[in-house]
């Protein structure tokens, strides 16, 4: 039942990223005309942007396609992981993109160029409504979103914020003529998408490096696994980790020699399930104390909690 709604969400992931692709490329091919006739680097800025987010859209679509794949012997997680990589990449092409514009609108202080204001308005108009109507594709419905659709639904809206700031400088320049405005703006979203891409390259970074989910806090799960699971004494090595945004756990309990090995076993698992949302979970349980420096790995007040249940 799980597997039919995962395959669901996934292709409604699919359908949303689609549509907005679709969107977005239309409406960068006409920011880049806009931004060469009007000559606004705000335009231009927009349209690196959208131009990443086609591409980061792209990547998305692709990796929801790869995610499907079922996994094999040799990827026994199947493809989950490209996700992961993906939003890496696309992070990373952000950065690049923002230097090179605030580059060239560090140039246009020094050389200011004439901007056609109606032109530009217009563009950047259309350019918003665009960008409303991808988020919107990209927020509707409320089941699981994975960090693709997260990051596209980001970057979309670094796009709304683009055009927004085009249409005040094309307004700005409208009324007083003051061509500054346009660099100014165009570096303002810069830092915006900066500030996003930072996000995504961290959350990214994280995953790919096996990092633990920050929404964990191991210690206490060790805490509470033994608080409320009595037969549990100690927990030891725990190692949790996320592939495609689906949190593996493993773990060493040192419990109480039990009457029921398997029921035992079962109350954990459940425990993870259902506080954790951890579907996969591996388990080993052990009656000795655990000796040795990784004992107490992720927490140090561990040794005196379990000699509390004494």
């Amino acid at each position: 039942m799980a597997h039919t709604h995962q395959h669901a969400s996934a292709d409604s992931n699919a359908r949303r990223l689609f549509w907005a692709f679709a969107v977005t490329a239309l409406f960068m091919v006409a920011e880049v005309i806009g931004g060469v006739l009007s000559g606004s680097l705000a335009l231009l800025a927009d349209a690196g942007h959208m131009l990443t987010d086609a591409a980061a859209l792209l990547v998305a679509l692709l990796a929801v396609h790869f995610a499907r794949r079922p996994p094999n012997a040799r990827h026994t997680f199947g493809w989950l992981r490209l996700t992961t990589l993906a939003a890496f990449v696309n992070a990373i092409a952000l950065v690049v993109i923002t230097v090179l514009i605030v580059w060239e609108a560090i140039i246009r202080f020094y050389h200011p160029q004439p901007v056609a204001g109606w032109t530009m308005l217009m563009i950047a108009f259309a350019g918003l409504l665009a960008n409303l109507f991808s988020f919107w594709i990209l927020h509707r419905g409320n089941e699981e979103k994975n960090i693709n659709v997260r990051a596209a639904a980001l970057h979309v809206l670094g796009d709304l914020l683009g055009s927004v700031g085009a249409i005040a400088a094309a307004l700005i320049i409208l009324s007083t003529g003051w061509t500054p405005i346009d660099p100014i703006l165009s570096i303002l979203v810069s830092c915006l998408v900066l500030r996003s891409a930072w996000h995504l390259l961290k959350e990214s970074v994280n995953e790919l490096l096996e990092g633990a989910p920050h929404s964990i806090d191991i210690a206490l799960l060790k805490r509470k696994l033994a608080r409320t699971i009595p037969e549990v004494r100690n927990v030891h090595h725990v190692h949790i980790w996320l592939v495609g945004e689906k949190p593996l756990m493993t773990l060493h309990a040192q419990v109480v020699p039990p009457h029921d090995h398997d029921a035992l076993l079962d109350r954990i698992h459940r425990f993870l399930h259902d506080e954790y949302q951890i579907e996969h979970a591996t388990v080993q349980m052990e009656y000795q104390l655990c000796h040795g420096q990784d004992c107490d790995l992720n927490e140090h007040g561990q040794h005196d909690h379990a000699h509390h249940h004494h």
